[in-house]
């Protein structure tokens, strides 16, 4: 049985009060992801004209992004101490959560600092990118979702955690924007160091030491097995070499590069391209959260349910490989509406079926490990793609996305086709 179960009140029916206590667990994590996400968002909503008003360039503003990607790649499993998804296996989610939620105050609080006219605005900006290094709310999350999750109910669970991040998109956006607008510029800033700091005291006071089950503490205990370190390449690239593992993971970071790519340029592309204004600009980007709230709550876990991961995981790469043809064809606005929806559809797809493929395949003390890598490809989208991005954006055009995307998505499901990733690999609970 988990740890998180072990608290049961008195008299009390065991099985009973561990299936609430599970339950209260798994919503209070949803809720933690929520508020992070929307805490996020409403960061991304304000720094343009925060870099604007102090006077950056755009150049200067892909700078930060860059920065802020390179530190969340580097904050990762591989490298530093506290990196959540390896730090999250070894001390728990209750460290991971209050970790990342501190981490995410300090940099709200820099923030809010370089919105003050008295203080140095341009390297209290830059600054305010390093605590971004050990913010890893959403990993930890996933890790501990697939630690109290059932292997057959995984890919539901994973997928209702994709809801959290429509939340995000949706009320980030909307309250960052609103607020910048009405109480100045700051006040978003202030908000999200307040929710930040609320989201630390839950998680230090409201969630179980660790989600880790019986079994994961077995294996780490094995005889002869040695203790993981935080700093341990060579235990990552064995994880990443168990069967079943590497396949995945490369078609995760393969397929969902190219959209990501998009995705880092939609702002310039949205002002560009398609003429809009910022305001407009946070439509569509609310139109995405609602999207993906809708595929992850009500299409991903009944697809999952009734579907093979595997068979999931190539439903996605062929809508990406279509997405992209379609992106190639586009020449307005409303093309993009069309297919805004299929996007959604495979991003949602292909990250809850490779997650869920990926934690299966390995031991149950490696999960938030795991996760961690998944993580990672995100980062690394955020770290490559401003500089790739605006390169081909500046010599292609916008429809050089749409052929980049297709015609990678087209080989890999032709891999697919011919070397069906492996069945999962179910542990012992």
């Amino acid at each position: 049985m988990r740890e998180v179960r072990a608290s049961r009140g008195q008299g009390r029916s065991p099985s009973r009060t561990g299936t609430l206590d599970l339950s209260r667990v798994m919503l209070l994590v949803y809720v933690l992801a929520a508020l992070e996400l929307a805490c996020l968002f409403m960061q991304f909503s304000v720094m343009p004209y925060l870099s604007r008003r102090l006077g950056l360039d755009s150049a200067a503003f892909g700078y930060q992004q860059t920065i802020f990607g390179v530190l969340q790649l580097l904050g990762g499993p591989v490298f530093g101490r506290c990196g959540a998804p390896r730090f999250a296996d070894q001390r728990g989610a209750r460290a991971a959560f209050t970790l990342s939620f501190l981490a995410s105050s300090a940099l709200y609080l820099l923030l809010a600092a370089a919105c003050s006219p008295a203080l140095p605005g341009v390297p209290l900006l830059f600054a305010s990118r390093l605590p971004g290094a050990l913010m890893h709310t959403l990993p930890a999350a996933q890790m501990a979702i697939t630690d109290l999750s059932a292997p057959e109910e995984r890919p539901a669970a994973l997928g209702r955690l994709g809801l959290c991040f429509g939340v995000g998109v949706i009320f980030g956006s909307l309250l960052g924007g609103t607020l910048s607008s009405t109480c100045g510029i700051q006040c978003p800033v202030i908000v999200a160091l307040v929710v930040s700091l609320l989201g630390a005291v839950l998680s230090l006071t409201c969630l179980p030491t660790s989600t880790k089950g019986a079994s994961a503490r077995a294996q780490s205990a094995l005889p002869g097995k040695p203790k993981a370190s935080v700093f341990d390449l060579k235990a990552i690239t064995c994880l990443l070499l168990q069967p079943g593992v590497l396949p995945v993971f490369l078609v995760k970071v393969i397929c969902g590069f190219p959209s990501g790519l998009f995705m880092v340029m939609f702002s310039l592309i949205s002002m560009d391209f398609f003429q809009l204004e910022a305001a407009q600009a946070g439509y569509l980007m609310s139109f995405f959260g609602v999207l993906q709230m809708v595929f992850q709550g009500l299409v991903i876990g009944r697809l999952s349910s009734r579907f093979s991961e595997g068979a999931l995981l190539r439903a996605s790469v062929l809508a990406f490989s279509v997405v992209g043809l379609a992106m190639a064809l586009m020449a307005n606005v409303f093309h993009l509406c069309l297919l805004i929806p299929g996007l959604v559809f495979s991003l949602c797809a292909l990250n809850v079926a490779t997650d869920s493929m990926l934690t299966s395949a390995v031991s149950a003390s490696d999960t938030g490990t795991m996760l961690g890598l998944c993580a990672s490809v995100q980062p690394l989208a955020r770290t490559l793609g401003p500089t790739l991005g605006g390169l081909l954006h500046h010599r292609f055009a916008v429809p050089v996305f749409g052929h980049v995307q297709l015609a990678v998505n087209f080989l890999v499901l032709l891999v697919l086709w011919r070397q069906p990733v492996p069945p999962k690999m179910d542990k012992a609970w």
